[in-house]
């Protein structure tokens, strides 16, 4: 039986971590913002010890699925350590994107992100863009694509990019997704090839 909101919290101080780890997944897909407290508590514990990196990647990004902002400090802190757990740094940026403030949209916390440099922190931010289905300005759209286009074209990290472009403005969009369409990695290839099927429709309904 799935664990209730209350036993989940309780779960977060098992002295088990495969405990900690099951309660933090069920909180993010309960998605109570009332857990942040208690979550953050609980991460705050956690963070030192190498050995539960799989705990502390559920626990951050249940703060992106609650939506708990009071958060964002001490993940923008955490994202700026250094750390041999990469996985870290993709839920970072993922719920860093999450817990946007309503008055500055996506395009802060995904150029923060970008400012950064570090590829799991900005394929973090990217995943959370793609799960929004987040609309973005065109200048954020070059910031992201001034960070993709130098790599390699056997790098990843443009899959979730071409997975959120569907709507994104702008040729340069085009010529990003025919690019990956055309690339060699079979994931990216084909979100590039979805995506551009979808803005090939989208333009044949507009009146």
């Amino acid at each position: 039986m799935a664990l209730t909101l209350e036993k989940a919290l309780i779960q977060l101080s098992d002295r088990a971590s495969a405990k900690r780890r099951s309660a933090a997944k069920r909180l993010g897909k309960l998605a109570d913002e009332t857990a942040g407290p208690a979550l953050l508590h609980a991460l705050q514990r956690e963070i030192g010890d190498r050995r539960t990196w799989e705990t502390q990647y559920e626990m951050i990004m249940a703060f992106g699925a609650c939506g708990y902002r009071p958060a964002i400090g001490f993940l923008a802190e955490l994202a700026q350590e250094p750390t041999d757990a990469t996985a870290l740094y993709l839920a970072l940026g993922d719920s860093i994107v999450r817990l946007r403030s309503p008055q500055d949209g996506f395009a802060a916390p995904l150029e923060w992100c970008l400012d950064r440099g570090d590829p799991s922190l900005v394929d973090g931010a990217l995943r959370a863009v793609a799960a929004l289905r987040a609309v973005l300005d065109a200048g954020t759209v070059d910031r992201i694509l001034d960070f993709l286009d130098p790599l390699d074209p056997y790098d990843g990290l443009r899959y979730w990019a071409a997975v959120a472009a569907t709507e994104w403005p702008g040729d340069r969009v085009r010529v990003f997704l025919e690019s990956c369409a055309a690339g060699p990695r079979t994931d990216v290839a084909d979100a590039a090839a979805t995506s551009l099927e979808s803005r090939h429709q989208g333009l044949k309904e507009q009146p």
